[in-house]
């Protein structure tokens, strides 16, 4: 077979990965097409001021033993474990997250906190009857006060959308079955039989940074024989009655393959195949991504906030969510004695601050981190800016409905295959993605069948579960 991969995120570079396992054998030709200049996708690490970071805050974590075994496979010994530690920032005040009942209540004060439990209360006796909303779902589940104070403002600056309009599938996927109540037993009995999936408190993170996974994948597939061609667009694929056929890279050049698995963003994918029944193309246009600008900041000092990251809940900024990579591992920041803040600002094409300056936007993070508190005035020492389009899928009221047709036609197209979160139109964790690529191998290679559009609703119905801890693979104790 002759296989291409569009996209060497860590779903297209993974399924690249377990395939090329096969060349010389079921495969001939193997070849990956990534845009930029480097493997891992939103997952990738940079080097900056000396310094190896990521493209935002990244952590790696799992149950399913087979997705660890297959990063441990890569990664090797090459990993450190992280304490995590992520919080809430609001009105000047850290609030553990996710969500611990009494850090937050007595955070707020007396009187907050007591207004936040009779909301609760409220809630219970007279719950939300439409829960189909974010704000419907949280509401339900917290009560109107906290569902205000720690997910509305964060959630909105995200989205770029009112809580009314996002879907459920969002807090579904994000916060999955946590409440106000599960929060209060988790921190009454410690977890002790009941901690939920989303209150991890350690993970794997490797040396080298995020990406230095897939950059292991890459050499990896090379070393066995695969192509992996960087700053190297796809423009379109080419399908002939209903069957992949070749693609066209950007540069012109056209190759043929029996199988294209795409992980570029869906809508783009879609708007130049040239089969596409009209009702489809319509359906794929109305589908949305968010942006995302990162704005670095050399800061010289070592001594800031002690969390990997922290969700920034005042709404009189426009930042959303900060990294501070003094806090990963050692090997980020070496022997420099400076520490990198990443300053995350969401937004859309059309927005403003998506065609601002980089000095602009250096100059907009650079007094809204001393505005924080987080930062004093004086300690920025320089700055850099990364923009990354379509990092979102946004989950709009309705979304489900019209990815549907999309999808169905998609799957109907022989030896095409999506994955992915951009691909795919799924809001997916690394996990994921690593899951996808795993996945779609199998159906190329092995005729396995697998739905890969279930990925990231189902997936945690898995026979083994276990984490990696700093000694390897342990398995889950029921």
């Amino acid at each position: 077979m002759k296989i291409a991969v569009i996209g060497a995120g860590p779903a297209g570079i993974t399924a690249a990965y377990e395939i090329s396992k096969l060349l010389g054998k079921k495969v001939s030709i193997l070849d990956v097409f990534e845009k930029s200049d480097r493997v891992g996708g939103f997952s990738k690490s940079i080097e900056l001021w000396e310094q190896r970071i990521d493209l935002g805050p990244h952590r790696f974590f799992s149950h399913d033993t087979k997705i660890n075994a297959l990063w441990l496979e890569v990664v090797k010994d090459r990993y450190d474990i992280i304490n995590r530690q992520t919080r809430i920032y609001y009105k000047k005040q850290f609030f553990d997250y996710p969500i611990r009942a009494f850090n937050a209540l007595k955070g707020l004060g007396i009187f907050e906190a007591a207004h936040c439990l009779l909301s609760y209360m409220v809630e219970r006796m007279f719950p939300t009857s439409d829960t189909s909303t974010f704000e419907g779902w949280v509401t339900s589940r917290f009560g109107r006060r906290l569902y205000t104070i720690f997910f509305k403002t964060y959630s909105e600056k995200l989205w770029g959308l009112s809580c009314t309009k996002l879907d459920s599938d969002f807090a579904a996927q994000r916060i999955k079955k946590l409440s106000l109540f599960e929060a209060i037993k988790n921190a009454l009995f410690q977890g002790k039989g009941n901690k939920h999936a989303t209150l991890v408190d350690q993970f794997a993170y490797p040396i080298g940074g995020t990406g230095a996974v897939y950059e292991a994948m890459q050499e990896l597939i090379e070393t066995r024989g695969g192509n992996v061609l960087v700053n190297s667009g796809v423009e379109r694929v080419i399908t002939s009655n209903g069957a992949v056929q070749s693609l066209q890279l950007e540069n012109g050049e056209i190759r043929e393959y029996d199988h294209i698995i795409s992980s570029m963003p869906i809508s783009l994918l879609v708007e130049k195949l040239p089969e596409v029944p009209e009702p489809v193309m319509a359906q794929s246009k109305q589908l949305a991504f968010r942006n995302t600008i990162l704005v670095y900041l050399k800061v010289d000092r070592t001594d800031l906030f002690t969390d990997q990251w922290l969700y920034i809940h005042e709404p009189s900024v426009e930042v959303g969510r900060v990294t501070n990579f003094r806090n990963w591992v050692p090997s980020v920041y070496g022997e420099s004695e400076s520490s990198i803040l990443c300053l995350e600002y969401w937004c859309y094409f059309e927005d403003e601050i998506w065609n601002l300056d980089p000095e602009q936007l250096v100059e907009v993070a650079s007094r809204e981190i001393v505005q924080t508190g987080l930062v004093q005035e004086g300690d920025v020492k320089e700055g850099h800016v990364v923009h990354l389009p379509r990092c979102y899928p946004v989950y709009f009221i309705g979304y489900r409905e019209v990815l549907k047709p999309v999808e169905d036609y998609l799957t109907s197209v022989e030896g095409l295959h999506v994955i992915g979160r951009y691909g795919a139109y799924k809001y997916n964790n690394q996990d994921h993605s690593i899951l996808m690529g795993m996945r779609v191998s199998e159906n190329i290679l092995d005729e396995a069948g697998h739905d890969l559009w279930s990925i990231n609703t189902d997936y945690e119905i898995y026979q083994e579960s276990s984490v990696i801890t700093k000694t390897g693979l342990v398995a889950n104790v029921p």
